[in-house]
């Protein structure tokens, strides 16, 4: 018996030890972290439930383009997300799998139990607690050092079960600056890996998110201890700018959602957040391990499987944003793409560029495309085309054919 308790404190001192320089190694690198919550938080979006096996396509396209872990789900809520962490299970062996669990020992049993044939290094937990004046008054009816406590006893019951423990104060945002950094120091202190920073209801502006997370940097003594994520809302639109910020002040992991979807207004976009890192190197500093050319893929995905459509204007995964009608912009696409593109359409594995013919098009992409439909016509006769382009009826699309003809009565022919 004393043999297997000094082999099981050997081990412990261990897993220690494994810890600390994975922590360590995290922190001292330049590489910032992915964590992906569409399964979880990005589910929570009214309309966009998915079934076990629609998580398990998604995880695997999540997977493929580089995420470090993903959030698999609630067990201790909800059999289906239970159902779906076990197809995963086997499946996914590259990101780890997290659970979210309330302050509540039953959640973390619920948590153990569903992750409980993953490996013990792909397998963690994610505990949130109310901290806020708000929530400690009228949901927790705790008060300050009742809500340390329970934050001490579940990290800790966590940390015993589980090698990977991350804590968020939820409702951080509106929570007294002292207040948390005690929250984060006994979350810590109890066995913590990772402390986030939610801004729960989306109300912070990139300035204000660069002050507290340099305040957090500076303020938590045990913070070598611990990796720091950070999670936005997007109430104010702002989820994207407030994530580059929490990057530029130093956060090591970044939460967010394929699409931007999630309750309410919706989280940070991981597709937004990625190419801005991408593009923008310098300016911040890290790297990432994100294949940017699965992201386009990525967006339609989700949109499939959920059933919620894109914006033709958003960003990365929307019809447009590859598409001009402008005269200008057309000609200058076609001399060289980079004149009117922030990133080429390969660089997210998306289709090529798209000359929308309509009323504000020029000579030259009328042109271009009748070229590709084997039809060589004059400049003179090209404006004609022009004209009559012009003159079509608002809601008309000019496609192929409408184009063929267009150019037939111009030259006289019929439009085969």
């Amino acid at each position: 018996m004393a043999t297997t308790g000094f082999l099981k404190g050997i081990e412990n001192k261990v897993r220690g030890v494994v810890k600390r320089a994975v922590i360590n190694h995290h922190r001292r690198g330049d590489t910032v972290l992915f964590s992906d919550t569409t399964l979880r938080d990005g589910e929570q979006m009214p309309g966009a439930t998915l079934e076990p096996h629609e998580k398990v396509r998604i995880a695997q396209a999540l997977e493929a383009a580089g995420v470090h872990s993903l959030d698999a789900g609630f067990p201790a809520s909800s059999q289906a997300d239970i159902e779906a962490i076990r197809l995963m299970i086997g499946v996914i062996k590259g990101p780890v799998l997290t659970a979210l669990c309330r302050t509540v020992r039953g959640d973390i049993d619920a948590a153990e139990e569903a992750l409980s044939d993953n490996p013990r290094h792909k397998r963690g937990v994610s505990l949130f607690c109310g901290t806020s004046p708000l929530h400690r008054e009228h949901k927790l009816r705790k008060e300050q050092p009742e809500v340390l406590g329970l934050i001490t006893d579940t990290v800790g019951y966590a940390s015993g079960k589980f090698d990977i423990v991350a804590f968020s104060p939820e409702d951080a945002s509106r929570t007294e600056p002292d207040f948390l950094i005690e929250c984060y120091k006994e979350a810590i202190d109890a066995g913590a890996t990772t402390i986030g920073f939610p801004d729960t209801v989306g109300v912070m502006t990139p300035e204000k998110v660069y002050e507290i997370i340099r305040h957090i940097q500076d303020n938590v003594p045990n913070i070598d201890r611990a990796l720091l994520a950070v999670h936005f809302h997007n109430d104010l639109g702002l989820a994207v700018a407030n994530t580059l910020a929490g990057v530029q002040a130093g956060a090591n992991v970044i939460q967010c959602t394929i699409n931007g979807i999630g309750e309410r207004a919706g989280n940070a976009s991981l597709e937004e957040v990625a190419m801005a890192l991408h593009l923008n190197q310098e300016q911040y500093g890290v790297k990432m391990n994100i294949d940017t050319t699965k992201l386009f893929e990525l967006t339609q995905l989700v949109a499939d499987l959920t059933g919620i459509g894109l914006s033709p204007m958003k960003p990365v995964g929307g019809d447009n944003i590859f598409a001009t009608e402008a005269g200008i912009h057309q000609d200058g696409l076609l001399k060289n793409p980079d004149t009117y593109l922030p990133y080429r359409p390969e660089a997210i594995g998306a289709r090529g560029i798209r000359l929308v013919l309509g009323r504000h098009s020029g000579r030259r992409a009328v042109a271009h495309r009748l070229h590709e439909l084997g039809v060589e016509l004059s400049d003179e006769q090209v404006l004609g085309v022009l004209d009559g382009i012009k003159e079509v009826p608002k809601g008309v699309s000019i496609d192929d054919e409408l184009l063929a003809q267009l150019a037939g009565r111009v030259t006289g022919t019929t439009a085969s």
